[in-house]
């Protein structure tokens, strides 16, 4: 079964790119729909039958050299099973939903054939992140991390007669390249360190590599630190984190199905799943993993900061996905694995929602992007209207505060914001607080200048507005019910009690003890750990606590881990303080976009530093054009105008110019054709060969 769903987008990408002719362009799109479909529902049926047991499917032998062995296998457990569902359950969705978005595209007039390989991209994309997630070593890892690279450069740039879809798709590979090399470097050291690269025998030597230290560079590091920071270098390339970022935005010029799959649910959630599978390292690794934090948290604020500004509504839904990835990072950093893994669960709902919702806005106005020239398109759009507030409600964070009631968004945010405080992190609470604040301003900003207020723009354009095809609206259906739901279904294996999220991620457990100081015995002979007591309204809390070795279960919690049990016992003020940040964006924006609609303008003349800084993103893009772009560009030309041009097409071109054609005429002159001139030169030959021997004493 697992098998079936690894290699049957495969199949579909290969129908589509290469059978198409045979079968026909509509069927070869069925035929790919229709196998991730199939791939999504045995995806479904693999996470709710899954034991927790964590299993190794060989498929093949790959590499053998020297002492490095790599079999393609799937490993087989809880992390994977939940990116199976995500994947494939989006990318279907995201299949089926191109039907009616790129019918009637008109970038491709004379081109019979791009829709076919549009769909080919999308599922080649789904087989390389399948390939990523299953791996059972890094050198597989790498391969999917690398093959959805390439897949994103060709989904990106697929508008290619667009010089700006071309340059986002170009940035976005050279962007992620930055990444990647660190991400190599992690697996070059850890095959350096451990002679594997399997993660059962990486996971097992974690606690010793935590002791060891290596040269690297100038100085002499950590090696568990070291390791968890390159391969962390890798993880904010893919999933857009700050400094690795720019390349996000820039990649909305692909079409929006592309948006949703990759931006949304799939890629970008690659960094996060690389930072939970390393989990039995990365808690050896505690400067790394507070770096992970620091940078989540940062991301989090400076992505909704400039999401306050944006007038694209899918660049203000791409800052939304960086600043929702950053809340993940903030919850692996502070070692609460699982919270970060149900963000990423219910994000991929109401995010892939709200994508699709803004392609259905864009295609009922005629592929008009700006919100500017948007309003009053509820009564135009009802059903994309009630799907996008959805969506709205779920990423804002709306629910019943202290309890387990609300929009997917509501309970999975708050689990990662009660994690950072409970884990101690102020840094990181703070600044996602104030993010969920300008998450919830910019998000209800996006639905008032969108389906509120007055018509605005090309008068034609809002007349002729209409509902996009159902073919488009089944898929915002379906994310609809993830949106709501997820959060509420999926909260206990994610964020319940410790022996719920214990059998859930198949890790073993031991009974906690009642004082700091008590020993537990583990799940393993011989070992022992020290409990802290976990506080619930001033009484001692009895029961179980994760236990066992590095790779035990899907996530591995250090014995000093207790952010779990910190995180439940927080203050009700922290456990609120989500809400109450969701509900001043929300009258924030009600004051600004309903209320008095002439504020914003007059906001923006009174601070224009301020808002041009956010309306020019930080101005990364300027700062990376000085230090790196134009540097590069010079030392190019340096080597293209002298070095090309000067010395090899005018000195070293020009010598052989002169040279090559005198020995090609001496040659030539040789070549007489007469016996005797050919009698001669062996004669002058020998001549020459037995003075040489005489001279230099080799005829004695």
């Amino acid at each position: 079964m697992e098998s079936i769903i690894l290699f049957a987008p495969l199949v579909g990408a290969l129908i589509c790119g290469f059978g198409w002719k045979i079968i026909g362009e509509k069927p070869a799109q069925w035929v790919a729909t229709g196998l991730l479909f199939l791939s999504a529902l045995l995806s479904w049926i693999v996470f709710f039958t899954f034991d927790g047991v964590t299993e190794q499917i060989p498929l093949m032998r790959w590499i053998e050299s020297g002492s490095l062995s790599t079999d393609w296998a799937i490993r087989m457990d809880r992390l994977t099973a939940i990116m199976l569902i995500v994947i494939t359950t989006v990318s279907s969705l995201v299949h089926l939903y191109s039907f009616g978005y790129m019918a009637h595209d008109d970038n491709f007039k004379e081109s019979e054939s791009y829709r076919a390989r549009f769909f080919a991209y999308l599922s080649f994309f789904t087989f390389a992140m399948l390939m990523l997630v299953t791996a059972n070593n890094l050198i597989q890892m790498f391969f999917g991390w690398e093959g959805v690279g390439v897949a994103s450069y060709l989904l990106i740039g697929f508008y290619y007669k667009k010089p700006s879809a071309n340059a986002a798709a170009i940035k976005a590979f050279v962007v992620n390249r930055v990444g990647d090399f660190g991400f190599a470097l992690g697996i070059f050291g850890l095959f350096y360190l451990t002679d594997s690269v399997r993660f059962d025998d990486i996971f097992a030597a974690a606690p010793e590599l935590a002791q060891t230290t290596v040269h690297f560079l100038w100085a002499d590091w950590n090696a568990a630190n070291l390791i968890a920071f390159l391969l962390f270098v890798g993880a904010m390339g893919k999933s857009a984190q700050l400094f690795l970022h720019t390349w996000l935005p820039d990649a909305m010029e692909g079409p929006t199905p592309v948006s949703a799959l990759i931006h949304a649910a799939t890629m970008v959630t690659a960094g996060v799943f690389l930072v939970c599978r390393m989990s039995p390292l990365m808690e050896f690794a505690p400067e790394a993993m507070t770096f992970v934090t620091v940078i989540g948290a940062t991301t989090a604020f400076v992505a909704a900061t400039i999401g306050l500004v944006q007038t694209d509504i899918k660049r203000v839904i791409a800052y939304s996905t960086m600043s929702q990835l950053g809340y993940m990072f903030v919850a692996a950093g502070v070692g609460m694995y699982s919270a970060a893994m149900f963000h990423l669960l219910t994000h991929a709902f109401f995010k892939a929602l709200l994508f699709l919702g803004a392609g259905s806005v864009i295609h009922g106005m005629h592929h008009e992007q700006d919100m500017k020239n948007y309003g009053g398109l509820r009564k135009k759009i009802p059903y994309t209207f009630w799907a996008m507030m959805i969506g709205t409600l779920a990423i804002t964070g709306v629910g019943i505060p202290l309890t387990h009631i609300g929009f997917a968004g509501f309970l999975s945010k708050d689990a990662i914001i009660e994690s950072a405080y409970g884990a101690g992190s102020m840094y990181g609470f703070w600044l996602l607080v104030v993010a969920a604040a300008m998450t919830s301003f910019y998000s209800w900003r996006l639905m008032f200048l969108t389906f509120f207020g007055t018509a605005r723009g090309n008068k034609h354009t809002h007349e002729h507005a209409h509902e996009s095809p159902m073919v488009m609206l089944v898929p915002l259906g379906v994310l609809s019910l993830g949106a709501v739901f997820s959060g509420m279904v999926f909260y206990n294996g994610f964020f319940g009690k410790a022996e719920y999220v214990g059998k859930f991620y198949g890790i073993p457990m031991t009974e906690m003890a009642a004082a700091d100081d008590t020993k537990v015995e583990g799940a393993e002979e011989g070992q022992s750990t020290t409990v802290a007591d976990a506080a619930h309204d001033g009484e001692t809390h009895y029961g179980p606590s994760f236990a066992g070795n590095p790779g035990d279960g899907a996530l591995y919690f250090a014995p000093d881990n207790t952010v779990l049990e910190d995180a439940h016992a927080v203050h009700w003020l922290v456990k609120v303080s989500p809400f109450i940040a969701m509900l001043s964006g929300l009258v924030m924006a009600l004051w600004f976009y309903i209320w008095n609609p002439s504020l914003p303008r007059r906001l923006a003349a009174n601070q224009r530093p301020l808002y041009l800084f956010l309306l020019n993103k930080w101005y990364f893009d300027e700062l990376y054009n000085v230090i790196f772009v134009k540097p590069a560009s010079a030392i190019g030309r340096f080597f293209w105008k002298r070095g090309d041009g000067n010395v090899i097409d005018g000195s070293l071109n020009g010598i052989a110019m002169g040279i090559i054609p005198f020995l090609t005429r001496l040659a030539g002159r040789a070549q007489s054709g007469y016996i005797f001139t050919y009698a001669f030169a062996m004669v002058i030959g020998i001549a020459v060969l037995v003075t040489w021997m005489t001279m230099s004493g080799g005829a004695k």
